[in-house]
């Protein structure tokens, strides 16, 4: 029972305060495979319903340590890229003005793009933390600059992002070109592989991050593909070999002592989901981020 957002969280007009805002964009006319995410945010929220206000793993309440709200969803003309863009930024900047932290629910992964110029006026270079199973920093597709594999190079290029502070986790399946991965690299991306995680197992990961970031402001951007489709079917480009649901969270976790300054979960298309497997993942990946947003003092 309760409202239809996030958690049943209250929504923004209802309250005078916010710290962190969650929002959706239901946007995916940046893909280059299979559509749908466009209908991410109101599947994910749907499948929040269960969410409970007590975090064990963390041994914190986030609703309750902080004031979390579901914001609704930002429009984004699904005929214009350039548009959607200019749309999510704006929508993004006035959401930060109200809300300490925003916190996104996709839509395609070309709205990071939009967001990080929002974080980057408000925050400067920010440090990156991309989870997914592919490196999203290809220069085109089709001829086109801005599309769901293109946002981190766009942003490095825009000088949105700290290039000390970068890495990719999750990485793994093919490529177009051995040079993929140098031309990532000049961009200052370091890259934790889905092999590499088996390997270092999830504490090694966390170690990785915290040595990459550093003190530096940290945007978190998870792609659900990072999943394997085991975990997460309901997407637009699926690849073999991924973390499990546990690992993914279990890495998040780690992020308390991070400074965090917003995220997002993109790539949620329903019509490929079975019984909200994948909605109900994206939402504890969210739930995670958000208690760990939360002050322990």
């Amino acid at each position: 029972m309760g409202p239809a957002t996030f958690a049943r969280l209250p929504q923004i007009d209802e309250v005078s305060d916010v710290d962190v805002a969650v929002t959706g964009v239901p946007y995916d006319s940046a893909v280059t495979y299979r559509p749908g995410a466009r209908f991410g945010p109101s599947h994910v929220r749907e499948s929040s319903r269960l969410l409970r206000p007590y975090n064990p793993a963390q041994d914190v309440s986030p609703f309750s340590r902080q004031q979390v709200v579901d914001a609704g969803d930002i429009v984004a003309n699904p005929f214009f890229l350039d548009e959607a863009a200019a749309q999510v930024e704006t929508g993004a900047r006035d959401l930060l003005e109200r809300a300490g932290r925003l916190v996104t629910i996709g839509g395609d992964h070309a709205i990071a793009l939009p967001l990080l110029r929002a974080m980057h006026a408000q925050h400067g270079p920010v440090a990156v933390v991309h989870f997914d199973a592919h490196l999203d920093t290809w220069d085109t597709y089709f001829g086109a600059r801005n599309t769901h594999g293109t946002p981190f190079r766009r942003a490095q290029e825009e000088g949105l992002l700290d290039a000390e502070g970068c890495l990719h986790v999750g990485i793994r399946g093919p490529l177009y070109s051995g040079q993929d991965l140098i031309q990532d690299a000049a961009l200052g991306f370091q890259v934790v592989t889905s092999d590499e995680l088996d390997d270092i197992g999830t504490k090694g990961v966390i170690e990785r991050i915290r040595a990459r970031v550093e003190e530096r402001p940290v945007y978190v951007s998870v792609d659900i593909d990072v999943l394997d489709p085991a975990f997460a079917p309901g997407t637009g480009t699926p690849e073999a070999g991924g973390m499990t649901s546990r690992e993914l969270l279990r890495v998040l976790r780690g992020f308390a002592d991070l400074a965090l300054v917003g995220a997002d979960v993109v790539e949620v298309s329903p019509a490929y989901d079975h019984a909200q497997v994948t909605g109900i993942a994206a939402s504890h990946v969210i739930y995670e981020l958000i208690s760990a947003m939360a002050p322990r003092d």
